[in-house]
């Protein structure tokens, strides 16, 4: 599909970038009502993976869209991890439907969200680049390569860590890039070993196995030998034998070889999620180190979160503070998915021996403790990931809603609608069709839970309140339009 020459008819949203995030995000804002357009450079979907991890949290939010079950028939659930140096993390005991790391391509999650995005009538433009941006007071301009402009309410870069639009913001992006470079490579083995996940550490580098399923495994290596090399060098099979040869031991029979590549990854965060009316959200606004599979889950969260927000905003129902709440809940969750995968890359990849082993008997001592492996389980399947509150906000507020079953139905089946939901010990009155309303008592929840469009507590009350107490609740968070 091509761009029209001129100005293109005004959508509420443009989103620039079609890969997991933008098209979630679009899917997103489709549900709320909001009207919009993906941009995307590549002009076709990629068959070879970069992502492959897919974690608890994201399972669920996926969930709460009815996405979940269609990427678990795509994937290899792993239900163990084991940290460098610590012991072994049994991720069937977070407090989820879903305790595993799902190892799927990416190319499939993409390819379930494209399927959901084109259900939503999505326009989907490819092959449009965009290289400028300007914004006013009533929108924003976006230029595309070739002379074309597209006028939108709000634009959103999802464009990866090279974004076009977070540098034409101008806004910095944070960080360094990491010395020590990775080789990538999709094979097929004759020799497969029997673990789901197999992972090798020692003085010599790092290598991992991971399964897609389909006969082909992605080969990892962190190869002190190679760390050097050009990176516009390109992988052989025969390097990265050599490379599992020397770490593991053996390469575990690669033949064919089907894509490779060498990089190096990078640690860096915008410094800013939003200006004006353009938001950024998943590799244009955070890249970390790929140990723990954190990039998509991460940008899956920001789509999730800033979606429902911007989509309210376009419908006129959200309060004035609403759109400011995406950077002050998401960066500081970025934050956080830096400091662990960047620990987890020096505790792996340090060329200090002393300072490898320091850093493994640390992680060591935290998962023999069985709350280090609690908190540590919860922080990297994004389980622990919370909001801030107020003041006097119930101890609920800014928390993952749990999968309870209210009137004989889950939670996060009553969220599909992408509204609130609202879930009450005992009947009240309340004529709000821009909610959901479940009637069910919980012993171990408060009385009143007021569940945001993202599964999130947005209010919680100990007791039942009265009808005005609750109408107030609720506008704070949302207005009847």
């Amino acid at each position: 599909m091509q761009l029209p020459s001129g100005l293109v008819e005004t959508p509420d949203v443009v989103v620039v970038g079609a890969g997991p995030t933008g098209l979630m995000l679009a899917c997103e804002l489709a549900l709320g009502g909001a009207g919009v357009k993906l941009l995307d450079e590549r002009t076709d979907m990629p068959n070879i993976t970069r992502a492959f991890a897919v974690h608890a949290r994201t399972l669920e939010l996926l969930d709460a869209r009815g996405l979940a079950d269609e990427v678990l028939t795509r994937g290899v659930p792993v239900r163990e991890v084991a940290p460098p140096g610590g012991t072994t993390l049994n991720l069937v005991e977070l407090p989820t439907r879903f305790g595993m790391v799902l190892i799927v391509p990416q190319s499939g999650t993409e390819k379930i969200l494209q399927a959901r995005a084109e259900e939503f009538g999505i326009e989907i433009v490819r092959g449009a680049e965009a290289v400028g941006l300007t914004q006013d007071d009533d929108g924003v301009s976006l230029e595309c390569a070739g002379g074309d402009t597209v006028r939108a309410g709000y634009v959103v870069g999802c464009d990866g860590a090279h974004s076009t639009v977070r540098s034409q913001l101008g806004i910095d992006f944070v960080g360094k890039q990491y010395e020590t470079h990775i080789l990538l490579a999709d094979v097929q083995l004759t020799r497969a070993p029997g673990e789901t996940l197999t992972g090798i550490t020692n003085e010599k580098g790092v290598v991992l196995l991971i399964p897609f399923g389909d006969g082909w495994f992605r080969a990892i290596a962190w190869d002190r030998l190679r760390e050097q090399a050009p990176l516009r060098e390109p992988v052989t099979l025969e390097e990265i034998r050599d490379s599992f040869g020397r770490i593991a031991g053996h390469d575990f029979g690669m033949t064919e070889m089907r894509w490779s590549s060498r990089f190096l990854s990078e640690r860096r965060q915008a410094r800013h999620y939003r200006k004006g009316r353009v938001f950024l959200a998943g590799d244009a606004a955070h890249v970390h180190s790929p140990l723990g599979g954190q990039g998509m889950n991460t940008g899956i969260g920001d789509a999730m979160n800033l979606g429902w927000k911007l989509a309210a905003a376009v419908r006129g129902s959200a309060p004035p503070w609403l759109l400011d709440s995406y950077e002050a809940e998401r960066h500081p969750v970025g934050a956080s998915v830096l400091r662990t995968t960047d620990a987890f890359n020096q505790l792996v990849l340090s060329n200090s021996r002393a300072r490898r082993l320091l850093r493994t008997a640390v992680l060591g001592t935290v998962t023999r403790v069985p709350r280090g492996r609690r908190l540590l389980g919860e922080r990297l399947s994004g389980i622990g990931i919370a909001y801030p509150h107020q003041r006097g906000d119930d101890w609920m507020v800014g928390r993952r809603m749990p999968d309870i079953v209210c009137d004989g139905k889950r939670v996060y089946a009553l969220l599909r609608e992408g509204k609130y939901v609202l879930v009450t010990a005992a009947p009240v009155e309340l004529d709000r069709p821009d909610l959901v309303h479940a009637v069910d008592a919980h012993p171990e929840l408060p009385d009143a839970v007021l569940i945001r469009p993202d599964s999130y507590v947005a209010w919680a009350s100990e007791r039942l309140p009265d009808a005005a107490e609750l109408a107030a609740a609720v506008d704070r968070w949302t207005r009847v339009t």
